[in-house]
């Protein structure tokens, strides 16, 4: 017989379902708009060359090409969130498929550089909603699994730029730019396309109070994966209260139903404002320095990989031009190679996030990125200065990746897509101005002053960890935001 009056929680169903072939779904899923995003990102290295050699365009309008996608990702970052928020992930998702296979297909037949410019940046508001694929994918997984499992989802950006890179290799030199945009729009159209089989994450639903439609999610999973839910009547997260353990006053203010107020999340802005709550203002600000610090070394390490592995350590060498100045065929492999020493670094994240958690995790790795920039103080041959940058990428993309696992993690349900956007887009900034500086000092015989600046920022990123209000490692999601009542 079974106790009618027993009840249970939802993170104890998705531990009684375990991570079986319905999360696999979810994962190849969610994975597939990763591979979207990393392709039509990385596919900016390429086209631009060619656009301006066929256009005659001018080096700033050549730039302005990347520039757009950047900025459109700003704005696709936060919007995606906020509609994920407010209306339920599998709209947002929706949105998101539709806006980026459409605006990617179509730049493939850009009748003029205007037109291009345009469509590339709806594109980048599209792409924008990485975040939002995170986030979703994130509400499906067991509490013991899901730092493994979201580094093992991060794995698919650096699929999606070897991908790009190997199509680059092969389309480029034989059928030019508009069959590589073509081809390499195929992931978001597969995306928009398989949508139909998209769940709605019961976390949300369970949010908004809508049990019976997340049971009904969960029994499908179960089945699925053969495992049965626990007995009981499955609790919304509106009346279920939690008894954990916090050592601070944000995380009192965060998850304690009994002496705070609801806030309501009607509007748009009400979940940005949510933002920077008391509850949330602290996790807020170092989440954004953190996620600027992640793409601004990113991206800088990318492109100072390029700048200084000419083969020549004078510093005529290391002008901008000189990316381009071997053939085509070496600046693919050099590019596919790039994207292979990622590879070691989501591997050593895989191993860590689990054991000694995300804040240290993170730590150790902006550390060891820090020590493997130092060398290039002054310049090196050829080879240590290859192995300095790789080691460096691959623990900033170690960082990059955890980043991603934490935020999700830290923010309520209620916010999570928007602060996690509003993060990234913060982060797109980073990626944006690490060019003009990268650029600018190496090709000014500045490499020092270069290095020099990137290991600030991989320290102040490094520090901020520190600072962030608690470890998520092993903590149940939290779904609602409070604030404390007026005296």
């Amino acid at each position: 017989m079974t106790d009618q009056g027993s009840t249970y929680t939802l993170d104890e169903a998705l531990l009684a379902i375990g991570f079986g072939k319905y999360q696999g779904w979810i994962i190849a899923y969610a994975g597939l708009g990763s591979i979207a995003e990393a392709m039509e990102v990385m596919i900016l290295s390429f086209i631009g060359p060619s656009v301006r050699s066929e256009w005659n365009l001018s080096s700033t309008q050549e730039s302005l090409i990347t520039t757009v996608v950047f900025a459109g990702m700003l704005i696709g970052a936060y919007s995606w969130g906020v509609i994920s928020d407010n209306f339920g992930r599998r709209k947002g998702l929706l949105s998101i498929a539709i806006v980026t296979s459409g605006a990617s297909l179509l730049s493939a037949f850009s009748p003029n550089y205007i037109s291009l410019v345009i469509l590339r940046c709806i594109g980048g508001i599209g792409l924008g909603g990485g975040p939002t694929y995170n986030s979703w994918f994130l509400e499906f997984v067991p509490i013991p699994s899901r730092g493994r499992w979201m580094v093992i989802f991060a794995t698919f950006w650096t699929i999606g730029t070897i991908v790009e890179a190997s199509l680059a290799w092969i389309v480029m030199p034989r059928f030019g730019w508009r069959w590589l945009l073509a081809i390499s729009s195929l992931p978001a159209i597969a995306a928009l396309i398989f949508y139909n089989l998209v769940p709605e994450s019961p976390r949300y639903l369970c949010l908004k109070g809508q049990t019976t439609k997340a049971y009904n999610i969960l029994k499908r999973a179960a089945a699925v994966n053969k495992k049965q839910l626990p007995f009981g009547i499955l609790l919304s997260d509106q009346i279920t209260c939690f008894d954990e353990d916090f050592d601070t006053l944000e995380d009192a203010h965060l998850l304690s139903p009994k002496t705070n107020k609801m806030v309501d999340f009607k509007t748009s802005f009400s979940t940005l404002w949510m933002l920077f709550s008391s509850s949330l203002i602290k996790t807020t600000f170092l989440l954004w320095v953190v996620f600027f610090g992640n793409a601004f070394s990113y991206y800088g390490v990318i492109l100072l990989t390029s700048e200084l592995t000419s083969g020549q350590s004078h510093c005529p060498s290391l002008t901008f031009s000189s990316v381009y100045g071997s053939s085509e065929d070496s600046m693919y492999r050099d590019v596919f190679i790039t994207s292979l020493a990622e590879l070691p670094g989501l591997l050593f994240a895989a191993f860590t996030v689990d054991r000694i958690g995300r804040k240290h995790s993170m730590e150790l790795m902006f550390f060891i990125g820090f020590i493997f920039l130092l060398p290039l103080l002054s310049h090196q041959s050829e080879i240590l200065t290859t192995a300095s940058l790789f080691g460096s990428r691959m623990f900033i993309i170690g960082t990059f990746t955890i980043a991603n696992i934490y935020a999700p993690e830290i923010y309520p349900t209620a916010v999570r897509a928007t602060g996690v956007g509003v993060a990234s887009s913060v982060g797109r900034v980073g990626g944006m101005i690490c060019p003009l500086v990268a650029v600018y000092l190496v090709a000014g015989c500045h490499q020092m002053a270069a290095i020099v600046l990137f290991e600030v920022v991989i320290i102040l990123s490094g520090v901020c960890v520190v600072f962030f209000p608690h470890e998520t490692m092993a903590r149940e999601l939290v779904d609602t935001v409070s604030v404390p009542d007026s005296p």
